[in-house]
């Protein structure tokens, strides 16, 4: 456990000394800056609900995650760090998860920074706490979930750009499930293809609804990632 902290801590003064990680936090203030400004102030909306200009934030960790992502297991490899790692007494499991750990860290300061936003329209009018923490927690759930896919694209090259390109189209792919289904001919298929959706199974906490299998999807999801990281470790140290 002492070990796994450690990497933690590690890849978090790691990410804020890299430049990268700046640019990306950035161009994520900014664009949502940006649409919060068009979503509640050109339009001026008649009611006070922070899921105006939700839709859009979340959809901008799409190009985030896997910029935040790429580094965190093909910096280890370019540099040969990773041998160093794999004969050291900690495990891979400890491995995956300090640096899953971190990533989650770096999630957690996107969505204070997004909290900027719900702060702001409460001097304009009520808003609904309810509405608003459920939804705080399905962005984390699938930013947590969308963090171990980046991670284990990471995972499967020492170039980063490969490395989040790969994220992206994993979760472009895991996102656009509602398109597939919905585009899909035979309602057998649709059936099987909507639940698998990133962004699908976010709909019932926005819309204040606490649904236990969206909950057990994204854990999974993560839980799923993190294994496959943790085997492509474990394959490197016996090779």
């Amino acid at each position: 456990m002492k070990r796994m902290w450690a990497i933690c801590s590690k890849e978090l003064q790691l990410y804020f000394f890299n430049p990268t990680s700046y640019f990306a936090i950035a161009v994520y203030v900014l664009l949502s800056s940006i649409m919060f400004y068009v979503s509640f102030v050109v339009y001026q909306p008649s009611i006070i609900d922070y899921r105006l200009i939700l839709g859009d934030t979340i959809f901008m960790l799409l190009i985030v995650i896997p910029l935040l992502t790429m580094r965190l297991m093909s910096e280890e490899f370019r540099q040969g760090t990773d041998e160093l790692l794999l004969t050291s007494p900690v495990t891979a499991t400890e491995i995956v998860l300090g640096k899953y750990l971190a990533s989650l860290g770096l999630l957690i300061v996107l969505i204070l920074c997004n909290m900027v936003y719900p702060l702001t329209m409460s001097f304009f009018g009520k808003l609904d706490i309810t509405l608003l923490l459920l939804s705080v927690l399905g962005v984390f759930l699938l930013g947590a979930a969308m963090m171990a896919i980046g991670l284990f694209a990471s995972s499967l090259s020492q170039h980063q750009m490969v490395s989040a390109v790969i994220g992206f189209v994993i979760l472009l792919t895991l996102w656009l499930m509602d398109s597939f289904a919905s585009g899909a001919t035979g309602s057998s298929l649709q059936q099987w293809l909507a639940p698998f959706s990133l962004s699908g199974r976010l709909n019932n906490m926005i819309k204040g609804v606490l649904h236990g299998p969206d909950l057990l999807y994204y854990i999974t999801l993560a839980a799923l990632f993190l294994v496959l990281s943790i085997q492509i470790v474990e394959r490197k140290r016996w090779r």
